[in-house]
């Protein structure tokens, strides 16, 4: 990352991306209910930063409130830094999802 800071941008943009013909979806195994896992207990410090992150991402507009039947827990893990990197835990998504048996292809066989 610090060979290519010049080219990555020092903040997040202030908004989701535009709408695309090819949205990605993710497609879940037939007749299945939506998977909802409770929350994790989270110490005070990693919820007033859950808060805080929540809060931001929301204001740059790169997340919105959500009505849906699904939830995933919130997990973090700590930076080099110190400070707190939120993670969601999709695992149980993940166990309901069909998946890709296409692979991307190698830039190198698409460029030969």
């Amino acid at each position: 990352l610090k060979e290519f800071q010049d080219i990555l941008p020092d903040d997040l943009p202030n908004e989701l991306p535009p709408y695309r013909t090819h949205q990605h979806e993710i497609v879940e195994e037939p007749g299945l209910k939506p998977t909802f896992r409770a929350p994790y207990r989270l110490s005070p410090t990693e919820l007033t930063d859950m808060k805080k992150q929540i809060e931001y991402l929301l204001a740059k507009g790169l997340i919105r409130p959500s009505t849906s039947p699904y939830g995933a827990p919130v997990v973090f893990t700590p930076k080099p830094d110190g400070s707190l990197r939120m993670c969601i835990d999709y695992r149980a998504l993940n166990k309901q999802t069909i998946k890709n048996k296409y692979p991307i292809p190698r830039i190198d066989d698409l460029l030969d």
